[in-house]
């Protein structure tokens, strides 16, 4: 009997890797056989070549202008994902007798936090454990200590759906974990030492990673630490210092160019994701008799929609018409539970409201 594979494309709502825009996948499939000019596919090119040299170039340059970067940052493109920034930047950053600060909003700043402490001394500044983290904490508030080694925070909680909405200003250097909600608004660079962002969740697919660092920071890296743990070896080697993950970083330069060309910008992108995270969020306040938002109004995430059932029963009911209406991957994480709707920068608005058309006529149904 011949197996029926299914070829039309849903709204995927995957919290990562998660949707990437239609025009850039199809650029990608116009040019999967053979760049232009260069005679091969990019996944065949030598990372020396002046053909990808020029499509790094391009995506750097590109993220550069997105992210206002100016003279005090380098720009990586490296590998490993957020895991291995969790173990570079205090390889990196940690001072002997100045311990990190840590602020844990969720589960990957939790994981963050752990792998710091195997390589020394960290302080947790803030754990939102306590309320099951459904909240960020007001930074200013908190006794973060000036002459700490830095302060991390995790921007956007996949898991969780919380978010700090803004640009934090904290005398010791900024590290963000910006995974999640990497270029979905306009950043003020100079509050940051140091921002991470592994690409498969908002910029592309799974394989590269992305670290900002203000170039005074780099004077702490250790010529002792191994190669690939020490930023210097990356900067001395413009992200070439090991073979990169040549079509990730293609495709992330892609995502670079459809940001810039199609939407207009990050103060674009953040108003299309405003309003696209309203819409969710407006049918969870209409049936407050049903669905229940996990994190707070005020601190409720832009990329990932949260909530649960008033009667957890149902909730097989709800995820067993959403394939029938094209809409896949919803179904929350184990430590939370519910309804887990990422609705990244490519998710289209189609598909939000699409989603939102459902929440309505199943509340309608069970109410």
């Amino acid at each position: 009997m011949a197996t029926q594979i299914a070829t039309e494309r849903a709204y995927n709502f995957s919290a990562g890797p998660a949707v990437l825009p239609v025009p850039v996948l199809e650029q990608i499939r116009d040019e999967m056989l053979c760049l232009p000019g260069a005679r091969a596919s990019v996944m065949e090119l030598s990372h020396r070549s002046k053909e990808f040299v020029a499509v790094h170039e391009d995506a750097k340059a590109r993220l550069s202008r997105l992210l206002g970067l100016g003279e005090n940052h380098e720009l990586l493109l490296l590998q490993g994902g957020s895991r291995l920034q969790f173990s570079m930047i205090p390889m990196n950053l940690l001072h002997e007798q100045k311990p990190a600060q840590y602020i844990v909003t969720g589960s990957w700043g939790k994981n963050a936090l752990a792998e710091a402490k195997k390589v020394g001394a960290v302080e947790v500044a803030y754990d939102a454990a306590e309320s099951n983290y459904n909240h960020v904490p007001d930074v200013g508030a908190l006794p973060i200590a000036a002459d700490a080694s830095y302060l991390h925070v995790t921007s956007n909680e996949t898991i969780q759906g919380v978010q700090f909405h803004d640009d934090l200003a904290v005398e010791p250097p900024l590290v963000s974990d910006v995974s999640s909600d990497f270029l979905h608004r306009p950043y003020d660079i100079e509050r940051y030492g140091l921002m991470y962002a592994c690409a498969q969740k908002n910029a592309g697919p799974a394989g590269v990673t992305v670290v900002v660092i203000r170039k005074d920071l780099l004077e702490r890296s250790d010529d002792n630490l191994p190669g690939y743990m020490n930023y210097n070896s990356h900067v001395a080697a413009d992200s070439m210092w090991n073979t990169p993950p040549t079509f990730a970083i293609y495709v992330l330069g892609l995502v670079a160019k459809w940001l810039e060309d199609t939407v207009g910008g990050l103060e674009k992108m953040h108003e299309l994701n405003q309003a696209k995270a309203k819409v969710l969020y407006d049918v969870v306040d209409a049936f407050p008799e049903l669905y229940i938002g996990h994190a707070r109004k005020e601190h409720r995430s832009l990329m990932n929609v949260t909530f649960r059932f008033s009667d957890d029963a149902i909730q097989s009911d709800f995820l067993g018409g959403t394939e029938d209406a094209g809409l896949t991957t919803l179904k929350g994480h184990r430590s939370v539970g519910g309804i887990r709707a990422s609705i990244y920068n490519a998710m289209p608005m189609e598909g939000v409201q699409a989603l939102a058309d459902y929440m309505r006529d199943f509340a309608a149904k069970h109410s």
